[in-house]
C-alpha cells in the first residue's frame, strides 16, 4: 500500500522501536480513559471489566476489519437512559433487602443491539454504499463532525475547572494543571524532535499530572484543601494491608455478578428499550469513519467497508454487554490521537487494546491511572474535541463547498444549532424517557432530510460545473 503523505505511520506500518510502540500505544490508553470509565461509574457498574471490554472490543474490531481501519472502542454514552431501565426491570431484593440489578436484561439488550448491526451490515454487503454517499454528501457529514467535537466542549471545560453541572465548586488550581497539559501537548506536538513530537498527549498528560502533584503537596504543606488536586487516597488504601489482590485482581464481569432472574416476556421490553437507539448510534459510527477516513485519506466505508466496520462495531457491543454491560462505540478521542499524532498505525490499537485488558487485572495500574484528575484530561480533551470539530471544516474545505449556495448554508446552520444546541427527541416518561434520539443523530438526520428536500439550482448546478 503507498504511504500517504501525511502520516507519520500508515495503518499497515509498524514502530520502529519497541519503546515507542509501548508509548504510541499508551498515548491512545489515556485518551480514552476519562471517558470509559464514566459509563460504569453514573449506573453503578463495575469499573475494572469496562475496561477489559474495551480492550476485548477493540481487538474483535480490528480482526473483523482485517487491521484497515485504525479505530480503538470504548463504552458509549448513547446508552445510558437504556442501561438504567434495564438493570430497574422486575428488580427484586436479597435476603438483606439489597436491591439486586437485572444484569441478564442489561447482557440481552446489548445483544440485540450487535444483532442490529449486523443486520444493517447485511443490507449493505447486499446493496453497496453508494446510496449511502448519496444520503451523506460532505455538506451534511463536515457539520456533523464539527458537532461532534464542539458539542464535548462543555464536558472538557467542566473537567478542566472541576465544576460539575449545577455545582459551585470552580478551583483555579484545577485549570492552572489543565491549561499547562493543554500548552505541553500543543508545544510537543509542533515543536517536539523525533518521537516526543509523536507522544504529544503523554507529554501533556504527565506535565499536568506533576503541576497536580506540586499544587497537591503545597496543600498537604499549608493545610489548605483548596490546593490538593490529586487524590492519592486509592493509592493508600490499596497498600495498607498488601495482599496478592493488591497487585493482580480478577475483576467483577458482569456475566459473574448475580441480581434478579431474567423473565422471557422481558424480552419485547428489552427490544423497545435497546434497538431504536442502535440505528442511532450506526448514524454516529458512520460519522466518525468519514471522519478517520478524511484523517488518513482512505474511505474505510469502502475498504475494509461499512458492512465490516459495521459488523466489528456490533460484536464488540455483544461481547462488552456481556463483560461489563456497557455498548462499544468508536471515540473521537482516540480518532483525534490519530490526526494530531500522524499515526494510523492499527499495530498501536492493538497494543493499546492489550494495554488496556492488562490494566483491569493490574491494580496497582488501574488505581493510578484512576488517580489522574480530570482538569488534566479535559486540558487535553480542548484540543482532542477541537481536532475533531476542526475536521469537519478542513473536510469542508477540502471539497470546495460553496457557501454562496443557499442550500447548503440552511443544512450547515440547522445541523450545527440542532446539534451544539442540544436538540433531542425523548420518548416514554419525560422525566424518566426510555428511548432519547441524541442531538448527534438528530442533527445528522435533520440534514439528511434538508438535502433532500432541497434541490439544487440550475445556477448552482453551472457554479459546480465550472469549480470542478
Amino acid at each position: 500500500m503507498e504511504k500517504k503523505k501525511n502520516l507519520v505511520l500508515d495503518v499497515d506500518e509498524h514502530p520502529k522501536r519497541i519503546s515507542q510502540w509501548f508509548l504510541f500505544a499508551v498515548q491512545h490508553v489515556l485518551a480514552m480513559f476519562v471517558a470509559c470509565i464514566t459509563v460504569p461509574m453514573i449506573t453503578g457498574l463495575p469499573i475494572a471489566p469496562t475496561i477489559v471490554a474495551s480492550g476485548i472490543g477493540t481487538l474483535i474490531y480490528v480482526w473483523i476489519t482485517k487491521g484497515k481501519s485504525p479505530v480503538y472502542l470504548s463504552s458509549s454514552f448513547a446508552y445510558l437512559a437504556p442501561m438504567s431501565s434495564a438493570l430497574a426491570l422486575g428488580v427484586s431484593a436479597d435476603a438483606l433487602g439489597n436491591v439486586l440489578p437485572n444484569y441478564q436484561a442489561l447482557m440481552v439488550g446489548m445483544i440485540m443491539v450487535g444483532a442490529v448491526y449486523c443486520g444493517v451490515a447485511l443490507i449493505i454487503k447486499i446493496f453497496g454504499v453508494k446510496w449511502l454517499n448519496r444520503l451523506l454528501p460532505t455538506i451534511v457529514i463536515g457539520p456533523v463532525i464539527m458537532v461532534i467535537g464542539l458539542s464535548l466542549s462543555t464536558s472538557a471545560i467542566s473537567n478542566l475547572t472541576n465544576v460539575n453541572a449545577g455545582a459551585d465548586n470552580y478551583n483555579l488550581c484545577y485549570v492552572i494543571c489543565g491549561l499547562i497539559a493543554m500548552f505541553a501537548t500543543a508545544i510537543s506536538a509542533h515543536y517536539g524532535k523525533k518521537t516526543l513530537a509523536l507522544i504529544p498527549f503523554v507529554i501533556g498528560m504527565l506535565a499536568g499530572y506533576f503541576s497536580g502533584i506540586i499544587f497537591t503537596v503545597i496543600g498537604y504543606g499549608v493545610g489548605n484543601e483548596y490546593f490538593k488536586v490529586i487524590d492519592f487516597a486509592p493509592i493508600v488504601d490499596n497498600f495498607k494491608t498488601i495482599t496478592f489482590t493488591s497487585f493482580i485482581d480478577c475483576p467483577d464481569f458482569l456475566f459473574a455478578l448475580k441480581g434478579t432472574s431474567f423473565n422471557v416476556n422481558q424480552i419485547s421490553q428489552v427490544a423497545l428499550l435497546f434497538v431504536p437507539v442502535a440505528f442511532v448510534t450506526i448514524c454516529e459510527h458512520i460519522g466518525d469513519h468519514k471522519n478517520l477516513s478524511n484523517i488518513i485519506s482512505k474511505d474505510l466505508l469502502v475498504d475494509p467497508g461499512l458492512d465490516r466496520t459495521l459488523i466489528g462495531d456490533g460484536l464488540a457491543t455483544a461481547v462488552s454487554g456481556v463483560v461489563c454491560g456497557a455498548a462499544n462505540t468508536t471515540y473521537g478521542e482516540n480518532v483525534a490521537v490519530v490526526g494530531v499524532s500522524k499515526i494510523a498505525s492499527t499495530s498501536v490499537i492493538v497494543l493499546a487494546a492489550i494495554f488496556s485488558i492488562l490494566i483491569g487485572f493490574i491494580k496497582p495500574l488501574m488505581i493510578i491511572i484512576e488517580t489522574i484528575p480530570t482538569c488534566v484530561t479535559g486540558g487535553v480533551s480542548l484540543i482532542l474535541y477541537g481536532f475533531i470539530a476542526s475536521s469537519g471544516v478542513k473536510m469542508l474545505i477540502k471539497e470546495r463547498i460553496d457557501f454562496n449556495n443557499t442550500k447548503n448554508m440552511f443544512i450547515a446552520s440547522v445541523i450545527l444549532v440542532s446539534g451544539i444546541g442540544g436538540l433531542t427527541l425523548k420518548f416514554g416518561n419525560p422525566t424518566n424517557p426510555t428511548i432519547e434520539i441524541t442531538s448527534i443523530a438528530i442533527s445528522m438526520l435533520l440534514g439528511i432530510l434538508l438535502n433532500v428536500i432541497l434541490k439544487d439550482k440550475k445556477d448552482s448546478k453551472k457554479r459546480e460545473v465550472e469549480k470542478e
